[in-house]
């Protein structure tokens, strides 16, 4: 990598440092549902299960994505290093195909029963606010870098358009899990795009025809294009039960719980 190249994970790490900051100052003056759970048990386990995901990354993915793009560009793997289009059609490319290539990997984590397994540890907290974006075991991390790895290699995405993607995917994932909701008209003319929180709850909810719905983090497109779009809850989203209805109870604020979580039996 060259230096401009070195900074861009720095970078990234600033910005949605600064996106998180952001969230949880605005979802703590206006906070859009009350909490089920103490918030500082609840904050110590998703961020130490952030911490503890990012160490796993390092050590047994140290590339990740703006990496493999640097490595597919060096030796000249993947379709857009083997055809020739026009710079801002390689980028554009990528973005979309970045997204679609994450809603597909949402949605296998939900159908899979070996992947529920490990996706279940996120949709157990039972509030949902921007910690909830940070809440995942670090098996479906590892699984996850190694899988976006995989598709940035194959695609042989530009490397500026990965990080662009990367940044902006994780600045999304914060801000459709944060405890506020946009004004309802906003809302609607948004959502027609972007994924809100006000869509992203509902993907929360404990109603597993619910949970198994809007899958989308950043664009509104695929869930419309593959029939996993809903559009309201059932129940008001001020007191529909978040999580899972299997572990409505304290345990999935224990740390301790969250990582032995996809090894029990319920």
């Amino acid at each position: 990598m060259d230096v401009a190249t070195d900074q861009l994970p720095v970078i990234g790490l600033a910005i949605t440092a600064a996106a998180f900051v952001l969230l949880i100052l605005v979802e703590i003056a206006i906070p859009f549902r009350r909490a089920v759970l103490p918030r500082g048990r609840r904050w110590f386990t998703n961020l130490a299960l952030f911490a503890i995901d990012t160490a796993a990354v390092r050590l047994l993915i140290p590339l990740a994505m703006v990496g493999a793009a640097v490595l597919a560009a060096e030796r000249g793997w993947g379709l857009l290093n083997l055809v020739e289009l026009p710079a801002w059609l390689a980028f554009a490319v990528t973005l979309l195909a970045l997204d679609l290539a994450l809603y597909v990997q949402h949605w296998a984590t939900h159908r899979v029963p070996l992947l529920w397994r490990l996706h279940r540890v996120h949709h157990s907290d039972r509030d949902f606010d921007v910690t909830t974006a940070a809440r995942f075991h670090p098996a479906e991390i590892v699984l996850s870098m190694a899988y976006k790895c995989a598709v940035v290699i194959t695609l042989g995405a530009p490397v500026l358009a990965v990080f662009v993607f990367e940044a902006g995917f994780a600045v999304a994932t914060l801000f459709t899990h944060a405890n506020f909701s946009l004004p309802a008209k906003l809302d609607r003319i948004v959502r027609k795009m972007l994924v809100t929180p006000t869509m992203h709850r509902i993907h929360h909810s404990a109603r597993m025809e619910e949970t198994n719905s809007n899958y989308g983090t950043a664009l509104t497109l695929w869930d419309r294009l593959f029939g996993t779009y809903r559009a309201s809850a059932r129940d008001r989203q001020e007191d529909m039960t978040i999580g899972l209805q299997e572990w409505q109870d304290d345990r999935p604020a224990k740390l301790g719980f969250a990582l032995i979580q996809p090894f029990t039996r319920k």
